[in-house]
């Protein structure tokens, strides 16, 4: 691997030989070592810090996720580019950046020119499978590229009763069977039929934690009567102080929407007995990932396996009035994300090192051996992971785009440093956002119209557009809405 790379994102360029997202399956074979099995686990708008290690609600139990950050590496600073579902899966899987994919939003489909990962992992002799929502930019269930063995199910699916597309077979299940354990029991049912003599791939992706939530009927009623401490930037777009602290106006716009504590889905639901359900639905999710690391002890593939767990995107809770994600406040971007191979690297790490999503691809490639291909424009962690002295990223970069149905959000560009986070918005009359992060990790004070933080901005800003402008996306994918908007309730039955 080439890390002299990584000096360029010091400079707060990510460059790249190649930033289209054009069609390579030409790949290099490092050839140094045995290739190690891979087990990624996604779940769905899973925040960073609703893990019970975490302590951030202190009630919720979670003791597989706690022994994966135990034995194994937790990054407290794991982003993703777009924090929203579609884009973000597409961003896993090609290692590229929305504007670089297309895959914008939840509508927006393959253009048909991208390579998954899985493709090269295939090419030199992993067994791979995906069992689980794909939800990238279609509604369709049909066997994508870059997979042996398939499973899954049309847009998010259902927690109840799901029917499968298993291998292009459609399976349709009763008797109250629940989604989470239905897929941990055939990703493990495939693991024990995989050739012992060739390392495999398993890419297990959640409908968990989506709402609507619906635990299992084992965990439901778990935590009634649970709270969480509400966030301290919970009541200013009620009571009018956002105006002291210059937040956005379309902030306090959305509190009553769709994406708002007081409108939350356009619900009545309580917000306490929301967060019950949010919370009991992670619990299979837990339970899935303590039963697959049973069967790799039981089959001696613990010791050697690569098991990552993570996020697509994150989850406002309250933060700002809003609940959801698509913004780019720290609870939104944020993503759990847990990696563990004891001969590999030593556990109980925690790296504050900044990540994304885009990370994920390269990691893995050169885990199996495999030269990063010249388009993915994100790094393996694994240097990280066994303490090698490397140059490494010293800002992210974010990018969403303005969605027909959810028009509540508008189009946002980021960049956040260790020390500052710098927020630009498109196509609306209102204030961008500075926070600093180190004294106001809460985002409450923005600084945007400081005297002295004018240069900061002008700076951060001009790196937002030479990141844009080096990676192709300063043209931002339309694509034809003829018809009702779907989360807009001032202007319903209008196209």
């Amino acid at each position: 691997m080439n890390y002299l790379k990584y000096a360029t994102l010091s400079a707060g360029i990510l460059l790249s030989t190649h930033t289209k997202a054009q069609k390579n399956t030409h790949f290099e074979s490092m050839n140094k070592e045995k290739p190690r099995n891979v087990i990624f686990i996604l779940t769905d708008d899973h925040r960073h810090d609703f893990m019970g290690f975490t302590q951030k609600v202190s009630w919720l139990e979670t003791p597989n996720m706690d022994k994966m950050a135990q034995e194994g590496a937790h990054f407290t600073n794991a982003f993703v580019t777009t924090s929203l579902c579609s884009p973000s899966r597409a961003s896993i899987l090609t290692g590229l950046y929305s504007h670089t994919h297309k895959i914008v939003d939840n509508v927006a489909s393959d253009p048909g020119n991208l390579t998954y990962f899985p493709e090269y992992l295939q090419k030199t002799g992993y067994q791979t499978a995906f069992l689980g929502k794909w939800h990238m930019g279609d509604e369709g269930d049909d066997p994508k590229k870059g997979f042996n063995h398939w499973e899954s199910f049309k847009g998010q699916g259902v927690y109840y009763n799901p029917e499968l597309n298993i291998n292009g077979k459609h399976f349709q299940y009763s008797d109250s069977t629940y989604i989470t354990d239905l897929l941990t029991e055939h990703a493990i049912d495939w693991l024990d039929k995989t050739d012992k003599e060739k390392p495999f791939f398993l890419y297990l992706s959640h409908k968990a934690a989506h709402a609507e939530f619906m635990p299992a009927k084992r965990h439901k009623g778990k935590y009634k009567g649970k709270k969480i401490d509400l966030p301290i930037t919970f009541e200013q777009t009620k009571n009018g102080e956002y105006q002291k602290l210059k937040w956005p106006e379309w902030v306090k716009q959305q509190r009553i929407s769709w994406h708002g504590v007081d409108y939350m889905y356009h619900e009545n639901k309580g917000f306490d007995e929301m967060i019950e359900a949010y919370c009991e639905t992670l619990l299979a999710v837990d339970e899935s990932i303590g039963e697959l690391m049973n069967y790799l002890k039981e089959n001696g593939l613990y010791e050697n396996t690569l098991v990552i767990y993570m996020g697509d995107n994150g989850f406002s809770w309250g933060e700002h009035g809003l609940i959801d994600k698509r913004h780019f406040y720290e609870e939104s971007a944020k993503v759990p994300l847990l990696m563990q191979c004891p001969t590999l690297f030593d556990g109980g790490k925690v790296i504050d090192k900044m990540v994304q999503n885009v990370d994920i691809a390269p990691t893995i490639l050169e885990l199996a051996g495999i030269e990063k291909p010249k388009q993915m424009v994100g790094y393996s962690v694994l240097p990280i992971l066994k303490n090698e002295n490397i140059a490494w990223r010293d800002k992210i970069f974010y990018e969403y785009y303005w969605e027909y149905d959810f028009p509540m959000t508008p189009t946002v560009f980021g960049v956040r440093t260790e020390k500052y986070k710098y927020i630009k918005y498109m196509g609306i009359w209102d204030r961008n956002e500075l926070y600093d992060i180190q004294n106001d990790p809460n985002e409450m004070y923005n600084l945007i119209e400081d005297a002295d933080k004018q240069e900061i901005v002008q700076n951060l800003a001009n790196q937002l557009f030479d990141w844009l402008e080096n990676t192709d996306g300063t043209q931002i994918p339309f694509k034809r809405t003829v018809k009702y908007r779907f989360g807009d309730y001032r202007h319903k039955n209008q196209y």
